[in-house]
């Protein structure tokens, strides 16, 4: 795997230069090729001292994958793990954090289980530009190796799920006692379907209910990876300060690792960097080891929020000998991938196969994401023709990964063959990818036909379904064509969520009808107590920037941080680009930054300097 060459110099309790790392440390290969083109991002980056994180060494500014099985009430973090077979009727999409589609996934999901690979968004954009709703669970990494190609899942129908969404309008507490007097199934097997039933269509709330009531009740003998399940609950549904208030009820017996390392990747899905930290260091206080989990989450977060601050998680993993996972290559492969060092990029990929890890469908995918925005056509479709394998139709599983990508490159006819292995029985995630492939090609009309007949393959759709065509709409600014979808997918009794919210807003905001893509997204927030994806919040946000329009910026603002998304350098970003287009100071705009630990990169300081009430001129100086 990676053997880390360890020092025989201890860390000092100090900062070093980028140099001065490299002459104390014989560093692995990995952190070589990380380190190497560093020195024009992170002056000095921190060394973690007794592997904690302190808040002054590091910068301020998903949820659990739930697997039960049917022996046993099992809570792990695999996430993105899952069949390339046959789907559910429910739809894969539905399962949380399942947002990347394989192990390993590296983009944000959706507020609406989409899972599908961002295989086409913008690499140089923020992080943020991509954001899913934060009270959704964030994509995790998987601690143990899980086959791309699997066999086909099977469905496993749970009569008491089935009682409870059939009486969806009573309390769940109703349907218990109801199901516990008539002496029904309770066992563990039929307990966990139940939960990750409702899991998977994101009833969250109930799922807790559900929870607490066995316990309660006394239908369960709680075991740590039920109270993890719980801690999970709590957080997405209450909040962190409520889940963390649960840990210090569990039986001290119960309270291991599993929980704590629960409760910080809630911490990293709501982007808390401060505690997360906490989490972290209180772990290592705990006698807890330092895990590759832990390690990659922070790798997530600070992927996002501060990437200045991977330098130093690579430094602790190297001196805690910590092994890299997949996960932890494809992240530094993004993270290279979006600064444009495609160089960077290539060199991680063959330190790690170096290693004895092969690149994954999804770290192929982006390595082509990349390679498209860099404009290497040639380099991308290579790895396209790689991830076909010989023969496509027995690899129909990455049928649904190629569509995307192909049409990004302008590849009419490859989307077109790819189409036609699915053609004649399409699964739903493939329905989706064709919709949004052929939308990209600008071809609305074969998207629609698409739609139609995904419509009439499949009796339930869900907000993910018709977002996509909604995509498409929005895409080719068809406001008309985009209001009749929505209230076709009203008229179908499909749930309104955060997904189509987003979409919605955005068909608005590309019609240049910014005004009414803001009280759409106004009466979203008092209709519904789940709060709006933060990439909605953006769209909104960005083009009242680009107006000049100052009042409006910060009230999307305040209402971000409202809603619970903690202030971070994207939003500081939008907010100053206001003030400049409107050639207004903003007063005490680096006060405010400062109080919510986030700190300028290049651009933000130049924008600071444009709007900074005091700043002398050579005409201000001779007047003086």
């Amino acid at each position: 795997m990676w053997a880390l060459r360890r020092s025989s110099n201890r860390l000092k309790n100090q900062g070093f230069s980028i140099g001065t790392l490299q002459a104390c440390h014989a560093k692995s290969e990995m952190l070589s090729t990380y380190y190497k083109d560093m020195t024009g991002i992170c002056k000095s980056p921190q060394v973690i001292n007794d592997c904690h994180l302190s808040s002054r060494k590091f910068y301020h500014p998903t949820d659990i994958y739930s697997v039960f099985s049917m022996g046993s009430c099992s809570f792990s973090s695999q996430a993105g793990a899952k069949s390339s077979g046959e789907e559910d009727d429910l739809e894969d999409g539905f399962s949380e954090l399942e947002a990347s589609g394989n192990a390993g996934g590296f983009q944000d999901s959706d507020a609406e289980s989409e899972h599908e690979d961002e295989l086409l968004s913008d690499p140089k954009s923020d992080d943020d530009e991509i954001e899913s709703t934060q009270n959704e669970l964030e994509p995790l990494d998987t601690d143990t190796d899980v086959s791309e190609k699997r066999s086909p899942r099977k469905r496993v129908s749970s009569e008491l799920f089935k009682a409870i969404m059939a009486a969806s309008d009573q309390p769940i507490h109703s349907v218990l006692n109801k199901w516990d007097q008539e002496g029904k199934d309770m066992s563990r097997a039929e307990i966990a379907q139940t939960m990750l039933n409702l899991r998977k269509i994101r009833m969250f709330l109930k799922a807790l209910q559900f929870s607490e009531w066995m316990e309660e009740h006394k239908k369960l003998d709680m075991v740590e990876r039920d109270y993890a399940s719980r801690v999970d609950l709590i957080a997405k549904v209450r909040g962190l300060q409520k889940a963390e208030h649960y840990i210090e009820k569990i039986p001290k017996s119960f309270r291991g690792e599993l929980v704590y390392r629960t409760l910080l990747a809630n911490c990293v899905s709501t982007t808390n960097a401060k505690k997360a930290e906490e989490v972290f260091n209180k772990m290592k206080d705990l006698g807890f080891p330092i895990t590759t989990f832990a390690c990659n989450q922070l790798l997530l977060l600070y992927k996002r929020v501060d990437k200045k601050k991977i330098a130093d998680v690579l430094l602790l993993m190297e001196k805690e000998d910590v092994k890299p996972s997949l996960f932890t290559y494809g992240l530094l492969i993004d993270t290279k991938g979006q600064s444009n060092d495609i160089t960077g990029m290539e060199q991680i990929v063959e330190t790690m196969k170096a290693e004895g890890i092969e690149p994954n469908l999804q770290v192929q995918s982006i390595l082509v994401r990349h390679y498209v925005f860099g404009g290497l056509k040639e380099k991308a479709e290579a790895i396209l023709k790689e991830m076909e394998g010989g023969n496509l139709k027995e690899n129909r599983w990455v049928c649904r990964v190629l569509l995307p990508p192909y049409a990004a490159l302008g590849k009419a006819d490859d989307v077109e063959r790819i189409w036609k292995v699915c053609e004649s029985n399409p699964r739903l995630p493939e329905f989706v990818a064709a919709i949004e492939a052929y939308g990209k090609l600008k071809k609305v009309e074969e998207a629609e036909a698409i739609f139609n007949k995904m419509s009439k393959t499949f009796k339930r759709l869900s907000s993910k379904h018709y977002s996509a065509l909604l995509k498409v709409y929005a895409d080719h600014k068809m406001l008309i064509k985009g209001k009749d979808l929505v209230k076709q997918m009203s008229d179908s009794g499909c749930r309104i969520g955060p997904l189509t919210w987003d979409a919605l807003v955005k068909l608005y905001v590309e019609a240049g009808e910014v005004e009414k893509a803001d009280k759409i997204l106004q009466k979203a927030m008092q209709q519904s107590p789940i709060k709006p994806m933060f990439s909605t919040y953006m769209a909104i946000m960005d083009q009242y920037a680009k107006r000049g329009d100052i009042h409006n910026s910060e009230k999307m603002f305040h209402q971000m941080r409202q809603s619970g998304y903690v202030s971070r350098l994207r939003q500081f970003q939008c907010l100053i680009q206001a003030y400049v287009n409107a050639k207004a100071p903003a007063y005490g705009i680096k006060e405010r930054m400062k109080a919510d630990n986030i700190f300028p990169n290049r651009v933000v300081a130049g924008q600071l300097a444009q709007v900074d009430a005091f700043r002398k001129s050579a005409v201000s100086d001779l007047l003086d």
